[in-house]
């Protein structure tokens, strides 16, 4: 027991935050509750970006009744690639991804052939709260199927990478590129077995990952070196995340983002609660950053000053630049 007691506090030294750390000082602290549902459901936080200006994939339509089920013609027309996704799903559960017509049926993108109906049973599914959060009836949003960058092209398997940033009061803290494996199935999720990529803040270039709770340097599916790539239009994103704070007015979240081939970065979805694996890609805790923006913040409220969102990401990448926990 002492050893572990011992262990702990060497790592809250290094200011690795902890999920009851995370809750109470940030979660509890920043996020209101009623602000909750803009980043709950999907749907809501896409409308809220879309009144913002903000760049996110386009909607093709919303499913809220089983009878609606019967406009999903309508909704995909000749479309040969769409999404079907629960509005308030969680973890990538529920996601239909078509990615081409055959015949008279539909392509996933796994390669699987499946019928119209088969289609409609998927949104039924999602409409009964399925994969809703707390299980609760959900409604179901078909939208846009990005295209990865091709930078990703030799780094992940199937899917659709993603960038997550955790941002404080507006401030990006810490970021991640989550690729998709053989064993994740496709999905950019963690917890089924994708890759977290550390991201310097400062100039978007890729650090050594973590898969399945093991430090690696290359994607176990295509072999290659999943460090030192540079990813494009990093100030992008760093601009997109910071300035989705005005957005839902919560302090502390994660900020998912894609980077379609075609239309550059987009915003996914937003997380009220963003895991703390983060700190593991990037070999560096988050409780030292998070104190620098309160202390920025601090700074400034004495002086009357609110700075814009390409102030705060200026400050982020002139101070996070990536410190390793062995540098601290």
């Amino acid at each position: 027991m002492f050893g572990l007691i011992k262990t702990w506090k060497a790592l809250e030294a290094k200011g690795i935050m902890g999920i009851n750390r995370r809750n109470a000082d940030y979660v509890l602290k920043y996020n209101k509750r009623h602000l909750y549902p803009i980043v709950d459901d999907k749907i809501i936080t896409k409308q809220r970006a879309i009144e913002a200006g903000i760049d996110v994939p386009e909607m093709y339509g919303v499913i809220d009744t089983e009878k609606g089920i019967d406009n999903l013609r309508a909704i995909i027309g000749d479309r040969p690639d769409f999404v079907v996704k629960p509005a308030q799903g969680a973890g990538g559960d529920g996601i239909l991804v078509i990615a081409d017509r055959f015949e008279e049926k539909y392509k996933t993108v796994s390669g699987k052939i499946i019928s119209h109906e088969e289609i409609e049973h998927q949104i039924s599914s999602i409409l009964t709260g399925l994969y809703s959060l707390g299980g609760h009836r959900d409604r179901a949003l078909i939208e846009y199927r990005v295209t990865p960058d091709q930078i990703f092209k030799s780094i992940s398997y199937e899917g659709v990478p993603d960038i997550r940033i955790i941002v404080l009061m507006g401030y990006p803290v810490m970021a991640m590129l989550r690729l998709p494996t053989r064993q994740s199935g496709g999905k950019a999720n963690l917890h089924q077995g994708a890759i977290g990529v550390g991201v310097d803040l400062a100039t978007g270039v890729t650090l050594r990952g973590t898969w399945l709770n093991n430090k690696i340097s290359k994607h176990p599916d295509t072999t290659n070196a999943v460090d030192g790539v540079q990813l494009p239009n990093w100030d992008g994103f760093m601009k997109l995340a910071a300035g989705c704070y005005e957005l839902c007015g919560l302090g502390y979240i994660g900020v998912d983002m894609v980077l379609d081939q075609d239309k550059g970065p987009l915003i996914l979805e937003l997380n009220a609660r963003p895991g703390l694996n983060i700190q593991i890609a990037n070999d560096c805790g988050l409780t030292h950053r998070a104190h620098a923006v309160e202390a920025r913040l601090a700074e400034l409220a004495k002086k009357g000053i609110q700075e814009t969102p390409e102030e705060r990401m200026r400050f982020s990448q002139g101070l996070f630049g990536h410190v390793s926990i062995a540098e601290i």
